[in-house]
């Protein structure tokens, strides 16, 4: 049975919007702002988790924003994330875009979510993780379906801005299962569901 993990980097008030600056947000291109020795750490950590991942569940927007950044790159870390199997919710798209002829494995979740990522859990074996895809998040969440979650949390506050977890109809406590240094300022926090005994 596959695990979802959500896989974000966030302020430290929690905000997911822009990072990169390109969205027009007059807070955004936070993620720029960090040092090379934090940079080179964040990258060696997403080449780990993409070489353990099994596969990706991504929003339409999430898959359109990374096909146009990864499908063009090459090297180990490009290689791994470009030829892993995509599953995309969307109810607009036949078939995701982060994809080629040479390494399109992926489908279109067009149901119910709740169903649908259900069913994916059950048919993949390993790790399903979601990148960006912020409007999928507090679904996830919401239906209990999250498995773990994995917070780079950058140095800043913004104030403002779109948070990761959106609303839900209640609380959702977490157990904190690990801790860890990236670089001088960036911290990883790993969360379980309090509900899941797991490691």
């Amino acid at each position: 049975m596959g695990r979802i993990i959500i896989s974000e980097n966030v302020s430290l008030d929690g905000v997911v919007q822009d990072p990169t600056g390109e969205e027009g947000f007059d807070r955004g291109g936070w993620f720029l702002r960090i040092g090379d020795k934090d940079r080179e750490a964040w990258a060696g950590l997403e080449l780990d988790e993409a070489l353990r991942a099994d596969a990706l569940l991504l929003g339409r927007r999430s898959d359109e924003w990374f096909a146009a950044r990864w499908l063009s790159r090459t090297g180990q870390w490009a290689d791994r994330l470009n030829s892993l199997p995509k599953y995309v919710v969307s109810s607009t798209i036949q078939e995701p875009r982060w994809s080629n002829s040479t390494t399109f494995r992926g489908r279109v979740l067009k149901g119910d979510v709740v169903d649908e990522v259900s069913r994916l859990k059950q048919g993949v074996d390993g790790d399903i993780v979601v990148y960006a895809s912020t409007p999928l998040v507090p679904t996830l969440i919401e239906h209990d379906l999250v498995d773990q979650l994995r917070l780079v949390v950058f140095p800043v506050v913004l104030g403002a801005g779109e948070r990761l977890f959106g609303e839900i109809s209640d609380k959702k406590p977490m157990h904190l299962i690990d801790t860890r240094a990236v670089g001088d300022d960036l911290v990883l926090l790993t969360y379980r569901p309090a509900r899941d005994t797991r490691a």
